[in-house]
């Protein structure tokens, strides 16, 4: 399977730059997974697409101001780190620009020395691990140091770093929003469950992955980056339920797409209460074992999240689908549209 069967020319100008006025204005593409049908809404109508009874899984992560500018103690040249997982201890992985100017024990300092970060092992692909040393809360002093890891298409500041978490993030641990859920408002929530809609929760911390396109030619030769998952007993047994009922599961966003398959795949088609890192790929001739649809928005040509998406629609109906929203001036990418797939 070629890279190239799933690129798509895509003009510069519908990139999203900056999140709309009110989250759930947003353009709807709702697109059968069957015949590849489309029809054009808006995400405020959302509700209206789902059923009594139906579960709706979102991603409650929340993402930490994870990049930091900062410069080397000795040469005051300047350094930035990206937070990318905690591994403990103060100790983190992260993507390093310019890499090749850290070595094992280098010490880079941020905000005067409010934060400090000793370089304890340099890997590839521009990854080192860190240790932070630092006095009191480091997410207090990342809310004063670092700005949202914005992805490196989006070229304008953002105004308010709460417009790159959704209104349920929980749990912080993100070097990336999970976008799909950005066009959710706190009333639109409460809209599905007075429909009867059941809202669950998963937690996928996104990590490397995210910033990392796909390189290989044949995409077989690809290898994903582990991020770390949660599902817990409550949201397994409701999914459970909801399969032995024959009742309709969406996922909202990929994140949460591979939460669920991942915990699907592990158990024979059935839920349990899991955690861990997962470095699912999921691309056409997958089989899905756990969704029925998804939310998700436009994505980068060649990524393993348009690869995703054809596994679930099909790779023609999502070129075709991107192509029409192409034509009608859909925004794409993390401050985009939505596609309702079912």
């Amino acid at each position: 399977m070629n890279i190239n069967d799933f690129d798509y020319d895509l003009p510069q100008e519908l990139i999203a730059q900056t999140p709309l006025k009110n989250r759930s204005d947003s353009k709807l593409m709702v697109l059968n997974k069957d015949n590849g049908d489309i029809k054009h809404d808006y995400f405020y109508n959302i509700t209206n697409y789902f059923n009594k009874g139906d579960v709706l899984v979102l991603n409650d992560t929340k993402v930490i101001p994870a990049r930091l500018i900062g410069e080397k103690e000795d040469t005051k040249a300047h350094i930035e780190l990206l937070l990318l997982n905690d591994l403990g201890n103060d100790t983190w992985e992260c993507l390093a620009k310019p890499q090749k100017r850290l070595h094992k024990d280098t010490i880079v300092v941020f905000g005067n020395g409010m934060l400090k970060a000793r370089v304890e092992e340099v890997l590839d692909e521009g990854i080192v691990h860190v240790k932070l040393l630092y006095d009191g809360i480091l997410m207090e002093i990342l809310d004063k140091l670092g700005t949202m890891p914005l992805p490196p298409y989006i070229h304008e500041k953002l105004q308010d770093n709460n417009r790159y978490q959704t209104v349920y993030a929980k749990n912080i641990g993100s070097a990336a929003a999970p976008t799909a859920g950005l066009h959710f408002t706190k009333e639109l929530l409460k809209e599905l469950e007075n429909k009867g809609v059941i809202i669950k929760y998963v937690t996928l911390h996104v990590g490397l992955g995210t910033f990392r396109p796909v390189m290989e030619e044949n995409i077989l030769e690809h290898k994903m980056h582990s991020e770390f998952f949660i599902m817990n007993k409550d949201v397994a047994e409701t999914l459970n339920l909801a399969k032995q009922e024959g009742r309709k599961i969406y996922a909202v966003g990929t994140t949460s797409c591979r939460t669920i398959e991942t915990v699907a795949s592990k158990n024979n088609g059935k839920f349990v209460a899991m955690s861990g890192n997962t470095d699912i790929f999921i691309y056409p001739g997958y089989k899905f074992q756990g969704i029925d649809g998804l939310i998700t928005n436009f994505h980068l040509p060649k990524s393993t999240l348009v690869m995703l998406v054809s596994a679930l629609a099909g790779r023609e109906n999502i070129l075709n689908a991107y192509k029409i929203a192409i034509q009608n001036n859909y925004r794409f990418f993390s401050f985009g549209d939505a596609m309702l797939i079912k």
